[in-house]
């Protein structure tokens, strides 16, 4: 008996005892073995998104594939694709981490696009913009338009100079562009009468980021004479300001016709295009480097939107003999400070008008180009003459319209072969 009766204490309480600490050190065993988990998981969305970030700042890797990665879906897409792998109490930790960095890659993102100078910049050809402008999604196209308030936002254009072509619009565009509070598109964006369709999405992405302060702006000369580009431009904005360059009608007619023969040599003589019978004297209006001059006819159209308190003209040739002094005037019309001065410019005797010093950090000066400066044809002073009688009638009623006397007639008969584009 007494043999069974310790024999039974031994079975009830050592196993007992033994079982107790089996288990106990499963369960510390399986206990570490989850905080690792635990711990890894939690490290993960960190890593990668240190990782990625190393990327994105990388030359080799394009703008391009950076919009793929984070924009292609929305940011719980990209948070699925990483964790595809991870199982489902992972992504409950992880997805919380992950969130908290979606916002610090977007900026960084931004950044890149906006002001890192890598190759991603020669990705965009004309051709792919236009494609990518039309496939943009929603919230993709809502982050292109909405920068951070660190590196500025694009905007609509608060001025916008409309006119005339060959009157100075490029010396007047490179001239406002000195100034800091202007940011201006160097080409001419052609919305309001060749790519509305393309719709004002499309038009803001063209402009460049502005700060607070800043002036967005832009130059498409032809629409001072396209119909329905007041009624476009008073869609977009109503208080926007409209900056006109004018000159003499007659030499405008020629410069005009200079840069076409420029480039068709085959043309006809100006004395042929500008007549319809030569004869009679009955001048040829409806071509197109004689109707652009009849200014009068066109801003009728511009004041059935528009005050004239929100119209400013320039005059061309007073833009050559004192550009000084007609930038101040439309440094005050834009609110903007007296900044651009006659310390900005000096007189190119080789081309004939002023051209912008050199800035600091360049070792030329910014002189307009090639297709600026040429030498005008010689023109029967004939029909220069009939052409001053046929314009004098609609330059009276412009003068009366703007309050200007920009005094044409006292040029009468001096357009000649010094003349220059």
């Amino acid at each position: 008996m007494a043999f069974w009766s310790s024999t039974s204490v031994f079975t009830s309480k050592v196993p007992r005892k033994i079982l107790f600490m089996f288990t106990l050190s499963l369960s510390v065993t399986y206990l570490f073995y989850s905080l690792m988990s635990c711990y890894n998981s939690l490290q993960f969305p960190l890593q990668e998104n240190y990782l990625y970030q190393g990327r994105l700042v990388t030359e080799e890797t394009t703008f391009v594939t950076l919009r793929e990665k984070l924009y292609s879906t929305s940011p719980q897409g990209y948070l699925d694709e990483e964790l595809t792998e991870a199982t489902v109490s992972e992504k409950a930790i992880a997805l919380s981490d992950i969130r908290d960095n979606v916002e610090a890659e977007q900026k960084t993102v931004e950044w890149v696009r906006t002001q890192a100078p890598t190759k991603a910049a020669l990705v965009y050809h004309s051709t792919a913009l236009e494609k990518e402008h039309q496939e943009f999604s929603t919230t993709d196209s809502e982050l292109r338009m909405n920068c951070t308030s660190d590196y500025g936002e694009k905007k609509l254009p608060q001025a916008i100079i409309i006119g005339v072509k060959k009157g100075g619009t490029r010396a007047l565009l490179e001239a406002l562009r000195v100034h800091p509070d202007v940011r201006a598109v160097g080409n001419e964006p052609h919305f309001f009468d060749r790519n509305y369709e393309k719709g004002l999405d499309w038009y803001r992405d063209l402009m460049p980021s502005t700060l607070d302060g800043q002036i967005t702006m832009e130059k498409t000369p032809s629409y001072f004479v396209t119909n329905h580009a007041p009624k476009r431009i008073h869609t977009m904005a109503r208080d926007i300001k409209l900056i006109i360059v004018v000159r003499n009608p007659v030499t405008r007619a020629i410069s005009d016709y200079t840069q076409t023969l420029s480039k068709k040599p085959e043309i006809p003589t100006f004395e042929v295009l500008a007549f319809k019978n030569r004869t009679l004297g009955l001048i040829d209006a409806s071509w197109s480097a004689l109707r652009i001059g009849i200014y009068a006819l066109h801003l009728e159209s511009w004041m059935q939107y528009f005050p004239l308190s929100q119209m400013h003209f320039v005059s061309g040739e007073r833009l050559i003999v004192d550009p000084a002094g007609e930038m101040a005037k439309v440094q005050d019309f834009l609110g903007l400070k007296r900044i651009v001065t006659d310390k900005h410019f000096y007189f190119n005797k080789t081309k004939g008008f002023p051209c912008l010093k050199k800035p600091e950090d360049s070792s030329t000066p910014r002189c307009l180009g090639k297709s600026k400066g040429r030498t005008h044809p010689k023109i029967d002073p004939d029909v220069i003459r009939r052409l001053h009688k046929f314009y004098k009638p609609f330059n009276m009623m412009f003068y009366q319209m703007t309050g200007q006397n920009f005094e044409w007639e006292l040029e009468e008969g001096t357009v000649s072969l010094g003349s220059r584009d």
